[in-house]
């Protein structure tokens, strides 16, 4: 479940979610999150949190920690130039 406030994803935590993505927060908010995931879910060991939007390679490290499963970037595809390439067997 897509979540852009912390209290949306610790609703999506109550109701079940596996995966929680966090979108367009700070860097700051998200060991918060996991935080209050862990505090008030401690049986759902399996819950996955991801990061995404405003993470860039100069901020990537801001984001990369023990709270974050998977970082999605989306400069990866957004600023990269077509490459024209022709394969023939």
């Amino acid at each position: 479940i897509e979540c852009s406030r912390a209290d949306e994803a610790l609703e999506a935590a109550g109701a079940g979610a596996d995966i929680i993505l966090v979108d367009k927060l700070s860097p700051q908010m998200s060991p918060k999150i996991r935080r209050g995931t862990n505090k008030g879910f401690p049986h759902r060991s399996y819950l996955q949190q991801r990061s995404m939007g405003g993470s860039v390679l100069g901020t990537l490290p801001h984001f990369l920690g023990p709270h974050i499963d998977v970082v999605s970037m989306g400069c990866l595809i957004h600023s990269s130039s077509a490459l024209d390439f022709a394969l023939q067997v």
